[in-house]
């Protein structure tokens, strides 16, 4: 039932995009079985052929796992609409895997989406990265007021 909804509603974000190409970042092969079953057009990034194919507008649905994708790519070129289907608890890899399409290059404004069921994984995953980045930054503003009294 659950994933049946959140399949709906991927289908309707996807249909909301107007034709601009989306990547959907899934985390479960299971997710990604069933996202393959309802959009058979997806195509899985995980070759450099891919990659070329997605930055040249070829691929207009585009599938990622966050742990493949999280480093160094570039996907900026195909498009700028991500939404993640299914997350990782990893504040890391959803920030770099986000950080995939916000790069310099990037000519469009950058939309992310979760989808998140009601009273679900998802809901406490989401709330988890938030708290995890709210601690990475209250740390990172701490460093930079120790080093800026340092230099005084």
């Amino acid at each position: 039932m659950v994933h049946g909804r959140k399949l709906d509603a991927l289908e309707d974000l996807i249909e909301a995009a107007n034709g601009n190409p989306v990547l959907v970042a899934y985390w479960w092969q299971h997710d990604l079985a069933r996202i393959r079953e309802r959009f058979p057009q997806a195509r899985q990034l995980k070759t450099s052929a891919d990659i070329e194919a997605w930055n040249g507008g070829e691929i207009p649905l585009g599938l990622i796992h966050p742990a493949s994708a999280g480093h160094g790519l570039n996907l900026q070129q195909g498009g700028s609409i991500l939404i993640w289907y299914s997350l990782t608890w990893s504040l890391e890899l959803h920030q770099q895997t986000n950080a995939r399409l916000y790069r310099q290059g990037q000519t469009k404004p950058v939309t992310i989406t979760h989808i998140a069921t009601k009273d679900s994984i998802d809901q406490q995953i989401l709330r988890a990265l938030e708290s995890k980045n709210m601690t990475q930054s209250a740390l990172i503003d701490a460093v930079a007021q120790t080093l800026k009294g340092e230099t005084k």
